[in-house]
């Protein structure tokens, strides 16, 4: 993946900055409005300007051509574009070495599997593009997972194309279906252009009419613990805490566990 990868990477880079300055507004940056603007957001210059670089440098960056910004300059731009700690990252990141191997569905260690099988309460294992590997029979009782083709298997797939899943988030489903693609958003780039990834794309596009829209914000969220409220056909209303770890094994693991509350 490593010429297509990196291209693919400096586009979603350009495309992140993009976004971001077309949600910002000059009042929210302390410049004055001026004249009726013909796009939404700042101008290229007025973020070049904000953050002390060429703008000429600048244009690049969006572009998607070759350039290494150094951390300063990365600062300096998060600063300008009022990044969060989460949109931070994922810009210094998107910055960093693109050179990666094509993308292998990730094998669960036995000892990782047999402890997330003895866990009494919800767990399971996803790998880096969100695929479900491994669960257990708590899990089962409420997601249901064993009734899925094993190419469904995907947490992006389950809560947006699934009808069954959205059903089970009854009227939250609309803000946890865009709250996990945010999340996901700051993996994707980062394994931009690779045909695992560009596969799980089209089928969320398909599947999922609301998909596109959120895509093209290009939000970006970190992945942090919460709750969530589901109505289970056989269980009724659920209220679940959640919490997620990387597993030592194999940083790409990442172990969700719930709990009642």
């Amino acid at each position: 993946m490593a010429a297509s990868g990196t291209n693919s990477r400096q586009s979603e880079l350009g495309d992140f900055l993009r976004s971001r300055r077309q949600k910002l507004t000059p009042k929210a940056v302390g410049l004055p409005v001026g004249r009726r603007r013909r796009t939404p957001g700042l101008r290229r210059e007025e973020v070049a300007e904000l953050a002390g670089i060429g703008v000429d440098w600048y244009i690049r960056l969006e572009q998607g051509r070759s350039v290494s910004p150094s951390a300063a300059t990365i600062d300096a731009l998060a600063r300008a574009l009022r990044l969060t700690k989460a949109e931070h990252r994922h810009l210094t990141e998107l910055t960093q070495n693109a050179d990666r191997r094509p993308f292998v569905r990730e094998t669960v260690p036995p000892a990782v599997r047999r402890a997330v099988e003895q866990l009494n309460l919800p767990a399971y294992v996803t790998g880096r593009r969100w695929d479900i590997l491994v669960w257990n029979a708590a899990a089962e009782e409420i997601f249901a997972f064993s009734r899925l083709a094993e190419a469904d298997r995907n947490s992006l797939l389950s809560v947006l194309t699934n009808p069954a899943t959205r059903q089970l988030f009854g009227a939250s489903w609309a803000d946890e279906a865009r709250r996990i693609v945010a999340q996901f958003r700051a993996t994707h780039d980062l394994w931009a252009g690779d045909p695992a990834f560009r596969d799980l794309l089209a089928r969320l596009r398909e599947g999922c009419p609301e998909f596109a829209g959120w895509w093209e914000a290009h939000d970006i969220s970190g992945v942090a613990a919460g709750r969530k409220s589901l109505i289970h056909p056989k269980k009724g209303r659920l209220k679940l805490e959640y919490a997620s770890f990387q597993a030592n094994d194999d940083p790409a693991l990442k172990l969700v566990i719930y709990t009642m509350v």
